[in-house]
């Protein structure tokens, strides 16, 4: 079992850190939602895409095992995390993860997808609360 703590502190334009001291972010609301965007300082759809594609890549690897699949070093997971209005009100987010895995064919990369989605901690925590669109390349 493992256990990551992060404490933020002012907001969407505050600053986080994590009980280890190694991630140590400044945080700045986008500018497309009318925040000040100050570069430099990351967001937490920012933070949250590069944690889900990590771990959905890991899943993938276990998912490859397991159905007897190689996988490139090459492959790549690149998450979009989109936030707007919720149509119940308050904000919603989607995702959207773009997978490619040079040298194998789109219908076992597919596969390997499929079972990754069902193996993945973020998959699991989104399901029936965020739409997750998979999407190979």
């Amino acid at each position: 079992m493992y256990t990551a703590e992060v404490t933020a502190t002012g907001g969407r334009n505050g600053h986080a850190v994590s009980s280890d001291n190694v991630l140590d972010v400044g945080l700045t609301f986008p500018k497309s939602l009318g925040g000040p965007g100050l570069p430099g300082k990351t967001n937490p759809e920012q933070l949250f895409a590069a944690g889900y594609a990590a771990c959905f890549q890991g899943a993938m690897g276990l998912a490859a095992k397991g159905l007897k699949v190689d996988l490139p070093e090459s492959n790549t997971v690149t998450a979009a995390v989109h936030i707007g209005q919720h149509p119940e009100g308050g904000f919603g987010l989607g995702v959207e993860l773009r997978v490619s895995v040079p040298g194998v064919d789109k219908a076992t990369v597919q596969k390997v997808v499929d079972e990754a989605h069902g193996i993945c901690p973020y998959s699991r925590a989104t399901r029936g609360n965020v739409e997750v669109k998979l999407v190979v390349v």
